[in-house]
């Protein structure tokens, strides 16, 4: 399949003031990366259609793509011009300044301390802030602490939380939290519950850290039957042999049923999320599980992802369900709605949780170079791309919605009742279990009229990409 010819794709010299770092700290001027930026995004951009400054008819001559280039002075300012609808439909396209820490964030590495967070108003304040620890990362500083999910904290290094010093507070390396306790009076009524301050506290420092995604697996004996119990926080695709693993465990255990908690999981890879789906079913190898759908200019690109029996020389350890219970919040994003959007058409799923996020494009990493790919990177900076350029959809066509995928049984996470994962009563696990039973809709004591506050304090950057891996991309796209 061939692009449309880009007259423009000499290198331009342009003269611009600005001037970036290199790898080797020689200074460049910003005309190489801006031509990069422009030319990446016309070769691939999902919604190059709606933005009429990437036609490939735009520029009438060299010098007037020049004079278009010289109107932006940095490069994030040309990326983000050629965006489509930022605030409401293009709101995961980004532009990476070091593509090498990127690569390691895409790998599972990050500076960490283990420690996820929730973020919540007190009651009866605009300002001041408290947190609940949401989830400890195994084999991570915190848990070798001895952290748990469920603890509150409403100081870090001895200042009182509020909307203003949150980020900053939380954002350093090194950090003290001080904790406290949910205090709920003896009433059911949230305006005269209290955070009342302790003298615990901890010391944490963040150091560089690989998450295995696989993050949790429990077999739980409902009424003779087998459920298995799996916590997935990322489609990470150097742990698909940890991921057929789990679902080995399941298999000797002959699982009956399956709850697959997606909670924190902002996605990561389709092909991962497609061997998962296959994993859990089995039943329909060779069938379409999802698409992916290009611009009308890479129609050739388009690709259907069937269920299958193996990856990488591996077999799939495949449970055959025509059922499954997913638990999700508004962080379950991406890959993670794929999988439900997917198997939906094929199996009954059962959502419980809150609203998804509501992401259906998926990714592809360009660097600047000659196809796009990682072969052959301009030596001269370290910038590469990460632009949505494929709706995915169902082999019924149906796409994710933007405000996200409507739980089947509603249950936000409280603060007054903040779980421990895998326990029975935790409310998520404890409303899939009500319906395997049968005994009816699972009713929690607590109370949804918290909602956690949204921060980027647990978002490793870029971590909501779904990304589609180089060598099913690059090695079916060609330049002229």
């Amino acid at each position: 399949m061939k692009l449309l010819k880009l007259s423009l794709l000499l290198v331009i010299a342009i003269s611009f003031t600005n001037c970036f770092e290199d790898r080797d700290d020689n200074a460049i001027s910003a005309s190489e990366i801006n031509d990069f930026v422009w030319k990446g995004m016309n070769a691939v951009y999902l919604y190059k259609e709606d933005i009429p400054d990437l036609a490939n008819d735009r520029f009438s001559s060299n010098e007037d793509y020049t004079n278009y280039l010289n109107g932006f002075s940095q490069p994030e300012d040309l990326f983000e011009s050629l965006i489509y609808q930022r605030e409401t439909i293009d709101r995961f396209s980004v532009i990476i300044p070091n593509y090498i820490e990127f690569e390691q964030l895409l790998a599972g590495i990050s500076k960490s301390n283990g420690l996820e967070f929730n973020f919540y108003l007190e009651p009866g304040s605009d300002t001041e802030v408290f947190g609940i620890i949401r989830l400890v990362l195994n084999n991570s500083v915190a848990s070798n602490l001895g952290l748990q999910r469920g603890q509150v904290f409403n100081a870090v290094n001895g200042t009182q939380l509020n909307v203003d010093n949150l980020s900053n507070l939380l954002n350093q390396d090194s950090y003290t939290l001080n904790f406290a306790t949910y205090n709920d009076n003896g009433t059911v009524m949230v305006e005269d519950d209290t955070i009342d301050a302790s003298t615990d506290s901890i010391e944490l420092t963040k150091q560089t850290y690989t998450e295995n995604p696989v993050h949790q697996t429990d077999i739980i004996d409902v009424d003779g039957e087998n459920v298995g119990y799996l916590v997935y926080n990322g489609f990470n695709a150097n742990f698909n042999t940890q991921l057929n693993a789990a679902f080995a465990e399941f298999q000797a255990n002959n699982v009956q049923h399956l709850v697959l908690d997606l909670r924190y999981n902002p996605g990561g890879s389709v092909n991962t999320a497609s061997l998962l789906g296959s994993m859990i079913t089995g039943q329909f190898t060779g069938d379409v599980y999802s698409k992916l759908v290009y611009n009308s200019d890479l129609q050739d690109l388009n690709t259907d992802f069937n269920f299958v029996t193996d990856f990488d020389g591996n077999s799939i350890n495949s449970l055959n369900l025509n059922k499954i219970y997913v638990l999700t919040t508004n962080r379950s994003a991406s890959a993670s709605e794929l999988v439900i959007n997917s198997l939906s058409a094929y199996i009954n799923v059962v959502q419980i949780g809150d609203f998804t996020t509501g992401k259906t494009q998926a990714s592809i990493t360009i660097y600047d170079s000659p196809n796009l790919s990682s072969n052959n990177i301009n030596p001269n900076h370290t910038y590469a791309m990460q632009p949505l350029v494929a709706n995915s959809i169902n082999v019924n066509d149906q796409e994710v919605p933007s405000i996200g995928l409507t739980p089947d049984i509603s249950l936000i996470e409280s603060p007054q009742d903040f779980g421990v994962l895998g326990d029975l009563n935790e409310p998520l696990l404890a409303a899939a279990i009500a319906d395997i039973q049968g005994i009816g809709r699972f009713n929690p004591n607590a109370s949804s009229e918290f909602k956690p506050l949204k921060t980027t304090i647990n978002i490793k950057s870029y971590e909501e990409e779904m990304y589609i891996e180089n060598d099913l991309f690059f090695n079916r796209l060609e330049l002229e």
